[in-house]
């Protein structure tokens, strides 16, 4: 592991080069790895794992999921099988089940967590609020986590690229003095592109801040509240839709993506320039209390417990398709339909 120098401090960093993929290879040798759950990222890490040459099983309940499976190449009876089976036949047994489902299949799992297996994560919800899930590992097995930074379609589209998607990394517990070269093997076989370490408690409270906040939450309103104003004073949803979420998504964040923000503002009129640092700093003064209200719930772990409250919820499902349903068909939304297939790609 290296240490690379991230603005000013130093973070511990692991690459393919350092660690390559034979490596990996030979240090899981004589495991099987169970992607438990085959719903948001076990397609991702169990299809790079399985095109990389590990062994892999995959546990899921019947169902749609199920079937996904099975058109993926997965193989009942071989590679496929029920949770408990694949946990009982796994010695890295991949927990990526929602984290509703975490809490109620754990007495399940936990049963199959037999001396010198390893438990790995890819989120640190479970472990950090187990006072809430219930979810507390048997003191003889390694406790790892491999956090992947991105969906899971990602993690497998940017391995079919050949990048790969950043990833966080962590030990909670080395029961056989392996857990770290068994979580640095599964991060690279699942095809980081590179791996950062961190903590459980760590990458839980960032992650649920994040997604909370500038990745999901807090994009969707500032986007909105945009739309809004321009939509009031008389512009047509086009051009408010185009000057909100087009010129953002299809020219300039893939500027900051590939060279910064302060190229992004260089290569912009000087109009653009001026009135983005002018007003960069009142809407950083507006939002930050909010993110560090944000933050501070989450660390009480009242973020953790509100989603494990709704998840538990018989009609939550049903709730949740009713609050996306009125996102997609909110004028923005339906707008951008419309907009995509405008662009030159989708024309026909």
């Amino acid at each position: 592991m290296a240490k690379m120098n991230f603005g000013g401090v130093e973070e511990t960093v692991v690459t393919r080069e350092e660690f390559p993929l034979s490596k990996a290879l030979e240090v899981l040798k004589d495991e099987t790895i169970a992607i438990i759950g085959y719903g948001v990222q076990g397609p991702g890490q169990g299809l790079n794992l399985r095109d990389n040459g590990f062994n892999v099983i995959v546990g899921q309940r019947p169902g749609k999921t199920y079937e996904k499976a099975v058109n993926d190449g997965w193989v009942p009876g071989e590679t496929l099988f029920g949770i408990e089976e694949a946990c009982e036949r796994g010695t890295i047994i991949c927990c990526l089940l929602s984290d509703a489902a975490v809490i109620s299949q754990w007495p399940n799992i936990k049963k199959h967590l037999t001396a010198g297996k390893a438990l790995y994560f890819s989120h640190g919800f479970a472990i950090t609020w187990s006072d809430r899930t219930g979810v507390v590992p048997p003191a003889d097995i390694d406790v790892i986590m491999v956090a992947p930074k991105g969906s899971g379609a990602t993690v497998r589209s940017l391995y079919l690229e050949g990048r790969g998607i950043n990833s966080s990394f962590a030990v909670y517990q080395d029961y056989t003095g392996r857990a770290l070269q068994r979580t640095l093997a599964m991060g690279i076989g699942i095809g980081s592109g590179y791996l950062f370490e961190t903590t459980f408690q760590r990458e839980a409270t960032s992650d649920l801040t994040g997604e909370r906040g500038s990745l999901m939450g807090a994009i969707q309103g500032l986007f909105l509240a945009q739309y809004e104003v321009l939509r009031e004073n008389g512009h047509s949803p086009s051009e408010a839709f185009n000057e909100t979420v087009e010129e953002a998504t299809q020219s300039l964040y893939p500027l900051v993506a590939k060279n910064g923000m302060d190229w992004m503002y260089a290569n912009c009129s000087t109009t653009a320039q001026r009135g983005a640092l002018d007003w960069m700093g009142p809407f950083h003064d507006a939002i930050k209390p909010v993110v560090e209200a944000l933050y501070a719930s989450v660390k009480r772990g009242d973020e953790a417990q509100r989603s494990i409250d709704s998840n538990s919820q018989a009609d939550y499902r049903e709730k949740l398709d009713e609050e996306l349903r009125q996102m997609r068909e909110s004028e923005m939304w339906r707008t951008a339909v419309t907009v995509r297939n405008l662009r030159p790609e989708n024309a026909k």
